[in-house]
């Protein structure tokens, strides 16, 4: 047989960061020693929101779900020994992305790179933060302006550099349909180039080169057959706006380019060994089509729905790819789905859809309007609640989880709190005294004070101004600035923005008709506000720290909602002081804590305290979230109520035990009345 020439394969990377610079620079070498062909770095959410270290809200997060990284000193030790001028970057940074890009030419100028050889991307999509993942900062027009100045510095001065990653894959996590991944990350690219365009920062006939600099980050869920057809869904919608909308002639230029990273919502903490058939299965939506092929993958570990990954787990997910890439013969052949009359039915149905939301968008002023309005917002939180319904009802079958639940004893987590990776409790005290040094000895050579105090104040000036941020951007880099101080120059400048919720204007998804699971808890709920005296059962819905990951809340919020229940939610990013000044005001029965990023030991503890030092020990706490069993345990006998993990999918039975944990804090005796 003739051997066929071999396409090149995709860029393979796994998403990491964690603890230090000094570690993760570890991590990084060991991956890319092991085949990875890209890095995919994941920071830690106080340098996502533009935090340092030492900040209140930062407390219990620093290096947890990725890299603290404050500083140039900090960039300089996460890339040490890794040539930047040779490597491919993903980083995932929005709201802060200007600041973690200075940072990043500034060590790359440091090696003696030349920086319009530099390769990779900065995700740079604040639009979908304020809807799904919650690491916004600022307004949508300040953001939009970080964005539009970063775009037309890149494209002028590292040309090879992917500025913005539209990111329509936190979107399908926060219970988007295809349809709506398509439409919103598709009109947040139509707001993003409309400003770069009328920031007459690029020549007319450079528009081109702004458009093939454009890259997309998507999600693979395990439904393969429309995950493929909506990749190529997303080609030609791409196509037809860049030629129709901007005028754009050359096909290369207009050619979509995505990275993915395939789903996360749908890994299971039950049977969690399913997850590795449903990673591969979900990767061959992305692969397996030539026409619509990613450029880059990143798969996530089967252990992610029970915490963070080890090393260990990180390789199996790089060595998945490497099979498929080097062992099968997927890139000997044309696309193979090319002519199937079931395919491009089902993408012509797709495009037709999508187009329609996009115009409706449009007709409401844009993305930001549609952000600012709430309908984005309250669209995605109705369709993951519709989604849970159907999972609850058994009418999505999830293995593992409703259907197929008896299992055998698993070796991979006989040892359940031994198959994640933990975070040193201690790293964060080493890192903020890390921070305190760095800011006592900037003062000294090379830095020399006050040049940070100079570099800051005409940051502020620039962003009084209409000129691009990104020169001032790097001179407070150059000049020692730490990530806390560059953002709160913005912030002062810009001020803050709290994101609607969509929660109160969500419709109800499951129905309460007599004799129904949710009709049933009405009635507890009923029973124990009269039993109380107290009109109606109160429930605070809260968000400790910085996780912005508020679908779990949103779903709970809404379902308390629809049992009668007084929901207070306030949205995300809240101290515990800030709960518990809200749960006593309003006069909750009970406070419901969600966290997802592994700071629960630090946060849901202080909560605790706090109410029993307002003389509010009886209310109850219940905490949600991904915490390992050890924690749990130990959350329990600091006095929390009941803990809640993905396992625990029933959200109408969460309800009912909520109001089972109000009736026992008040001593009332339980009820009869099913859950």
């Amino acid at each position: 047989m003739t051997e066929r020439q071999k396409d090149r394969p995709w860029l393979m990377r796994t998403y990491a960061g964690h603890s230090t610079a000094e570690a993760s620079n570890e991590l990084y070498r060991n991956n890319l020693a092991k085949g990875q062909t890209g890095l995919s770095v994941a920071f830690d959410l106080p340098t996502q929101t533009g935090y340092d270290p030492d900040h209140i809200l930062a407390r219990g997060e620093v290096g947890r779900v990725g890299v603290p990284v404050s500083h140039l000193g900090d960039m300089r030790r996460l890339f040490q020994d890794i040539p930047l001028e040779q490597m491919n970057t993903s980083m995932t940074i929005n709201a802060t992305a200007m600041w973690l890009l200075a940072m990043y030419q500034v060590v790359a100028e440091e090696q003696g790179a030349d920086i319009t050889k530099l390769q990779g991307t900065t995700q740079n999509d604040i639009v979908k933060e304020y809807l799904s993942r919650g690491t916004h900062v600022f307004p949508p027009g300040p953001s939009l302006r970080l964005t539009t100045d970063m775009i037309c510095y890149t494209v002028n001065n590292i040309p090879k550099w992917n500025p913005i990653n539209i990111c329509s894959y936190h979107l399908q996590e926060a219970g988007a349909t295809p349809v709506q991944e398509i439409a919103y990350a598709m009109s947040t690219a139509i707001a993003v180039l409309d400003s770069v365009f009328a920031s007459g920062q690029i020549p007319e006939d450079r528009k081109g080169d702004v458009v093939a600099r454009i890259s997309f980050f998507v999600n693979a869920g395990v439904r393969f057959i429309e995950e493929m057809c909506k990749m190529r869904a997303f080609g030609r919608i791409w196509d037809t706006i860049t030629r129709e909308r901007y005028g754009i002639e050359d096909a290369k230029q207009r050619r979509f380019r995505y990275g993915v990273q395939v789903n996360s919502l749908g890994l299971t903490e039950a049977q969690p060994e399913n997850n590795v058939q449903r990673i591969v299965l979900e990767m061959l939506a992305v692969t397996l089509s030539k026409d619509a092929r990613a450029r880059a993958v990143q798969l996530p570990a089967w252990n992610e729905a029970l915490g963070l990954p080890r090393p260990w787990d990180q390789q199996w997910s790089l060595r998945i790819q490497q099979v498929l890439a080097h062992e099968s013969d997927l890139l000997e052949y044309e696309d193979i789905f090319a002519g199937s009359h079931v395919i491009e039915a089902k993408v012509d149905a797709l495009v037709e859809e999508c187009l329609a939301e996009i115009d409706r968008i449009q007709e409401m002023g844009g993305a930001l309007a549609a952000v600012e309005s709430g309908y984005l917002k309250s669209q995605l939180v109705s369709s993951h609640a519709e989604r849970r319904a159907r999972i609850e009802a058994g009418e999505e079958k999830i293995v593992g989880v409703n259907c197929y639940e008896s299992t055998e004893p698993s070796p991979l987590t006989a040892d359940l709190d031994g198959a994640i990776m933990t975070v040193d409790p201690a790293v964060e005290a080493r890192v903020v005294a890390a921070l305190k040094h760095w800011r006592d000895s900037r003062y000294q050579p090379p830095f020399n004070h006050p040049r940070p105090c100079k570099a800051l104040e005409k940051l502020k000036e620039a962003a009084k101004g209409t000129g691009n941020l990104m020169e001032a951007t790097l001179e407070c880099v150059r000049s020692g600035v730490t990530t806390g101080e560059w953002s709160e120059a913005l912030r002062e400048v810009f001020g803050e923005f709290r994101a609607p919720t969509g929660v109160s204007s969500a419709p109800v998804a499951v129905t309460a008709e007599k004799g129904t699971p949710l009709a049933l808890v009405r009635e507890k709920v009923a029973r124990t506000a009269e039993d109380l005296g107290s009109g109606r059962l109160r429930l605070l819905v809260g968000k400790p720290g910085l996780d912005g990951h508020s679908n779990g809340a949103e779903q709970i919020a809404v379902r308390a909602r629809d049992a009668g229940f007084e929901v207070v939610y306030q949205g995300i990013r809240l101290t515990p002081e800030q709960i518990v000044s809200a749960a006593l005001a309003e006069d909750v029965h009970c406070v419901g804590l969600s966290i997802l990023s592994g700071s629960h030991a630090e946060l849901v503890p202080d909560v605790l305290v706090r109410l029993r030092e307002a003389g509010a020990a009886d209310i109850p706490v219940i905490a949600g979230g991904i915490i390992p069993p050890a924690d749990a345990e130990e959350l329990r006998r600091a006095g929390v109520a009941a803990v809640f993990t993905p396992k625990d999918f029933g959200i109408t039975e969460i309800i009912g035990r909520i109001v089972d944990e109000i009736r026992k804090a008040n001593k009332l005796d339980p009820l009869e009345v099913p859950a």
